[in-house]
């Protein structure tokens, strides 16, 4: 018979039987991690293997289980399950937790003890379909923390660097989900990393990132606007690069896909809503949320290593970043104000229809009306010795300082006034950092993003078009 972890003796197992035999535990798997190896002090040059795993059987009580062992048999059993499967324990040893040390990188249980699964002794196997208990199913749409404990991404953003390194729990919809990035680490070990976007009413773009297999695997099935996650203890941190606030996957998070909360419910009805009012494309993004670090941008390319790079890059949802030293060729700011101004809601950024009035994106009742503001919206040609990148996006603050002038000093200017200052561009060099990432609604299925354009110093240029940059 399954002992249950709601069991008040459960509590007292620690104690009364340490080592006790025939214990069968049944319960919905919740969170897991990546297998490890370490060195083994018993047997130098060798190595133990280990991963551990959150079990759930009630709403209030789930309990951490973790596994020592030879790498064969640690693989072995990691990958007999994952997260959100019920599955059977039998024979586990119980163990007191050690607070301090352990809650530091596990996620924290509301009881004092965890198990330990052996070898030699210890099975775990996934339950068939009739030996699931329904109730055991349902757990896995129910956070492990309170439903109102939780921080807005506006609320994230807003306290700004004082979040930075705490663990906090957050609840979002999910926007996109990049493609996993292998990489190696200094000792040679491999790895993975995926950059989620989430958003809610109060930020259309808050950047998540998943460095274990696990969440990623976890990630992979989420569908953008679609998806609503809790996600407790992920980690808060400010990402110099970025030069904004992002949210971190560790050993602690927990992640609760698709929750059965009143106010998950409520986001939920809010992105359904929204879905076609409300595009989300790069364009936006680029233009209100993702502030980049300039001085991180070293790469320098020409159109033709660009066009290369983004063939390389396709069917890839992130982003690439490079500096290119062209001319501006196609600059259309003498023409119809229409196609070079457009009407911008405070609240979210989005392109408004009218300046007066409601903005359909945002979706925001009387008493919280957001005022329009006129927004620079220009799509530029920019031309080297190899070739054109056609209809990039020079928009809002980069637009005006490339320019050198506001968007109310525009609109006074006379047509002459206008063509002069577009050829002080088409005459010369520019340096611009790009931001490229691939769309197939964009031309050639690639968006470009102006970050910064300016004048570029001759000798610089020439330095870096003769191959002595940083390519």
């Amino acid at each position: 018979m399954a002992n249950s972890f709601a069991s008040k003796t459960f509590t007292a197992l620690a104690d009364l039987y340490p080592n006790m035999a025939n214990l069968k535990i049944i319960g919905i798997v919740i969170g897991k991690t990546d297998v490890k190896g370490f060195p083994d002090r018993k047997n130098v040059g060798s190595e133990r293997y280990t991963f551990s795993f959150t079990i759930r059987d009630s709403p209030a009580h789930f309990v951490n289980a973790a596994s020592w062992g030879s790498e064969g048999y640690i693989r072995s059993l990691s990958d007999s399950f994952r997260i959100g499967e019920c599955v059977i324990i039998e024979n586990p040893l119980i163990q007191r937790k050690e607070l301090e040390r352990e809650e530091k990188f596990s996620p924290a249980t509301p009881g004092n003890c965890k198990l330990l699964l052996s070898e030699n002794h210890s099975t775990v196997k996934v339950c068939s379909s009739y030996e699931v208990d329904t109730k055991l199913l349902a757990l896995i749409y129910l956070p492990i923390k309170e439903s109102r404990d939780y921080y807005s991404l506006g609320d994230i953003v807003a306290n700004g660097h004082s979040l930075d390194g705490k663990i906090i729990n957050v609840l979002a919809a999910v926007r996109s989900v990049g493609e996993p990035k292998c990489f190696t680490t200094s000792d040679r070990r491999r790895g993975q990393r995926c950059e989620v976007k989430l958003y809610d009413e109060t930020e259309s773009s808050f950047t998540m990132i998943c460095w274990d297999n696990e969440s990623i695997l976890v990630a992979q099935s989420w569908m953008p606007r679609e998806t609503v996650i809790f996600a407790s203890d992920v980690r808060i941190s400010f990402d110099k690069f970025r030069n904004c606030m992002t949210a971190t996957v560790i050993s602690k998070t927990i992640i609760t896909t698709n929750p059965d909360t009143p106010e998950a419910n409520i986001l939920l009805n809010f992105i359904r809503e929204n879905k076609e009012t409300n595009p989300l494309d790069g364009e936006i993004d680029s233009y209100l949320k993702d502030s980049i670090n300039l001085n991180a941008i070293v790469d320098v390319y020409t159109v033709e290593q660009l066009k290369v790079k983004a063939l390389k890059n396709e069917g890839k949802a992130d982003p690439f970043y490079g500096i290119l030293y062209a001319h501006i060729s196609t600059l259309n700011i003498d023409g119809a104000t229409t196609t070079v101004v457009r009407c911008r809601c405070s609240g979210c950024g989005y392109v408004m229809k009218e300046a007066s009035g409601p903005c359909t994106a945002c979706h925001r009742d009387s008493l919280e009306l957001k005022s329009a503001f006129r927004s620079f919206h220009l799509l530029i040609d920019v031309t080297d010795h190899t070739g054109t990148l056609h209809a990039c996006s020079l928009t809002g603050g980069v637009a005006e300082e490339t320019l050198g002038c506001t968007v109310n000093e525009f609109l006074t200017m006379t047509d002459e006034q206008k063509t002069a200052l577009k050829w002080q561009f088409l005459l010369e060099r520019s340096k611009l950092y790009l931001k490229f990432f691939l769309s197939h609604r964009a031309r050639g299925g690639l968006r470009v993003s102006v970050l910064s354009c300016k004048l570029a110093d001759p000798t610089e240029a020439s330095k870096n078009l003769s191959g002595q940059g940083n390519t």
